[in-house]
């Protein structure tokens, strides 16, 4: 079986080139529309449809950024990490550390802000029967 398998490749590599050779490849490849073509509408229904579970994960995230010590991912326990990095002498762990608190603290910054921007689109969708023309 192991022997086929390379005379295989080659019969569907020619039989590719066949067909492109004739043109009848590339005629089927132009008559198809490029993906991520110009957009026709706004995505609202769809935005509409997803604003549910896009609020429960940023809910989430924020939960877990704003949770205890002993909670991976949050907040208080890289500011545990980065005081313990200091404390042991670790000048450059805890510099490293404290870009990553600067980072985590301006992303519940961002999470809260759109939050209340989904609460506008929630409100929106609701106002406008979730977002059908």
């Amino acid at each position: 079986m192991y022997v086929r398998r390379p005379r295989r490749t080659l019969l569907v590599g020619l039989a590719t080139a066949a067909l492109l050779a004739t043109g009848t490849g590339v005629a089927a490849a132009e008559s198809t529309p490029a993906p991520g073509g110009t957009p026709t509408g706004d995505g609202a229904q769809a935005l509409c449809k997803r604003a549910p579970k896009i609020d429960q994960r940023i809910d989430r995230a924020l939960k877990r950024l704003n949770a205890g010590a002993d909670k991976r991912g949050s907040v208080a326990r890289l500011q545990q990490r980065v005081d313990n990095a200091e404390s042991a002498g670790h000048d450059e762990i805890a510099t490293y550390l404290q870009d990553r608190l600067a980072f985590r603290k301006s992303l519940v910054t961002t999470l809260q802000q759109r939050q209340r921007d989904l609460a506008d689109v929630q409100t929106w969708c609701k106002d406008n029967n979730g977002g059908v023309s």
